[in-house]
């Protein structure tokens, strides 16, 4: 009867003996201490090799090269480099590492390859910017999971290739795969690309259908999907259903908001998520920060820019080049410059937003020096580097040079141009006085003209008192918007200039028949009445200021002796002792 009892609890100890030394293991592979672990545990290694995927873990944590190579030496030398499970892990770990070539020769040689397998080497395609050989890979699968589908329509979604993806999800329920919650996230991250606001809706019926309606993941996916598509009210609806409103919610919302234009309740939002206490993110600053610079809140942008420090997302390239635009655009140039040249590291978006800055504040010369500067340091320049200097150009009458700017853009760079390219052209070209070279521009370009394209080459009619043709453009933008007052506005003031009063009496007479209102302008004067003699005023416009405005308060500068301090559609207009700082040159 003892015998019996005696092996029992032998045994028993055994297991437990087995257990806490397993424990300690992963417990030392957790830490980092490989070599440790495989001093002390070696037996218990050769015994069983599935260990050696927490030494593999662990290596893939450290991202070290070398200590990578050693553990795949010793997973040699163990005679188990021919197991799926080891090998599927070192697979990752190479993937991770930024070895995808030895990842490719490890799968190669490897002499049953699973679903898990291929699923790993899909990723690690993607995560490589080789979407190609990704799709050749799951293409060439004769079995696929959820995983394989999943890693695939979020490559294409990344890749921007959103229709495809949404197509992938229609052929995946065709085999009989039904969509998780990583599937949905990623199909609504597509949809929100396209602005697929009816396809978004379908996709809605699936989270619904699916039973993810209460999903953090498809919920927030779900929300960003219909705030990025322009449906804000339906995105807010989708977070106030949600069980927990998480940070991933709160950025969700800001962000959203931010892209609709509702500056204010970005920081509305951004001060109630800190009360909450939720700690802000890097895309959170970024939307915040872009918001104080459409309201030119430089106090409340000062205030972030000391929690962006204190959150440590300053060394963040997005963060300081949204912190340069807002500086910039609350007249503080001097502060753009400083936050540029104190980024330790770079990229075009950073240079990109510095140019834009020099740019805004009529610096030409200073913003054409920046970007041969970013081409000495080999920074490759994309089409926002270019609307950034041909603005800049236009700015300063560099016609040469700009016309030179957009040829290298399409030559050298292989750019094609967008609307915003050639609206920037329209206008370096309409201020030189090349008006019919730049309807021509227009009337030839590969892109829709919309109506600020036509306002841009109206405004410089106004400037060269092109009457004719002023009229003819005018049709043009009322075609558009018949209720828009600026072209009647421009024509009325053409006419005027041109003391053709009979058209700028029938051009009124329009505006008045048609209920089209031109809103007065009453900010200067109760700013002058407010604020203390001595103390600069700002003022805000929505539309570049004319020329009317420009001159009188050029006037109002020298008879209040004031600095004015004017932030219009295009730039920074500083006006002290009757001058101003564009030269009458915007």
């Amino acid at each position: 009867m003892s015998c019996p009892r005696f092996f029992s609890k032998t045994a028993t100890e055994v297991v437990a003996h087995f257990v806490d030394s397993t424990e300690e293991f992963i417990n030392l592979c957790s830490k980092g201490h490989l070599k440790e672990a495989v001093n002390r545990f070696k037996s218990e290694i050769w015994s069983d090799p599935t260990l050696f995927s927490h030494l593999i873990q662990s290596c893939t944590l450290k991202k070290s090269l070398s200590c990578s190579k050693q553990l795949h030496s010793l997973i040699v030398t163990s005679g188990c480099s021919s197991n799926n499970f080891i090998c599927n892990h070192l697979l990752n770990m190479y993937s991770k590492i930024g070895q995808l070539q030895t990842a490719v020769t490890l799968f190669g040689l490897m002499p049953r390859r699973n679903i898990m397998s291929c699923n790993i080497m899909i990723n690690a395609n993607e995560q490589s910017g080789d979407l190609e050989s990704a799709r050749k890979l799951f293409e060439g699968m004769t079995k696929r999971n959820i995983a394989t589908w999943n890693a695939m329509v979020a490559g294409l979604v990344q890749f921007e290739f959103n229709e495809e993806g949404l197509r992938l999800l229609s052929e995946m329920h065709q085999v009989g795969f039904l969509p998780d919650e990583f599937t949905l996230g990623s199909v609504l991250r597509g949809c929100a690309g396209l602005r697929g606001l009816d396809a978004g809706r379908q996709i809605h019926c699936y989270v619904v259908k699916g039973g993810f309606e209460l999903d953090l993941v498809a919920g927030s996916s779900l929300a960003h999907m219909y705030m990025k598509s322009g449906s804000l009210v339906e995105g807010e609806k989708v977070i106030r259903l949600m069980p927990v409103c998480n940070v991933i919610a709160w950025i969700t919302l800001i962000a959203g908001k931010a892209q609709n234009g509702l500056a204010e309740d970005v920081l509305d939002q951004y001060n109630l998520m800190r009360m909450v206490g939720f700690r802000p993110d890097k895309i959170t600053f970024v939307s915040v920060i872009s918001s104080c610079s459409e309201l030119a809140t430089l106090g409340q942008g000062q205030q972030i820019h000391a929690e962006v420090v204190k959150a440590g997302a300053s060394l963040d390239v997005g963060v300081i080049s949204s912190l340069i635009s807002m500086y910039s655009r609350c007249e503080c140039l001097d502060d753009s410059v400083k936050a540029f040249l104190e980024c330790e590291y770079s990229d075009v978006v950073l240079w990109s937003s510095m140019i834009a800055a020099y740019g805004f504040h009529g610096k030409g010369e200073e913003a054409i020096n920046l970007f041969e500067q970013m081409e000495q340091k080999e920074f490759e320049a994309n089409d926002v580097t270019f609307v950034s200097l041909l603005y800049a150009c236009s700015h300063c009458g560099l016609k040469e040079k700009g016309m030179e700017f957009f040829d290298l853009m399409v030559k050298k760079y292989g750019l094609k141009p967008r609307l915003e390219h050639y609206t920037c052209v329209v206008d370096l070209l309409g201020r030189c006085g090349y008006l019919d070279e730049a309807a021509a521009l227009i009337r030839n370009m590969p892109v829709k003209a919309n109506a600020i394209i036509w306002k841009t080459l109206l405004s410089a009619c106004k400037i060269h008192k092109s009457t004719d043709m002023a009229g003819r453009i005018a049709e043009e933008i009322l075609g558009h918007n018949p209720q828009d007052a600026a072209p009647y506005v421009l024509l009325s003031n053409i006419h005027a200039s041109a003391k053709r009063w009979q058209g700028d009496s029938e051009l009124r007479e329009a505006m008045r028949e048609r209920n089209v209102k031109k809103e007065p302008a009453k900010s200067l004067r109760l700013l002058l009445l407010n604020t203390p003699a001595g103390v600069p005023i700002r003022v805000m416009k929505n539309l570049r200021v004319c020329s009317d405005c420009h001159v009188a308060i050029k006037y109002i500068s020298e008879i209040k002796n004031r600095e004015i301090i004017v932030r219009d559609a295009s730039r920074f207009h500083h006006f002290r002792n009757g001058k101003c700082s564009c030269g009458d040159y915007w």
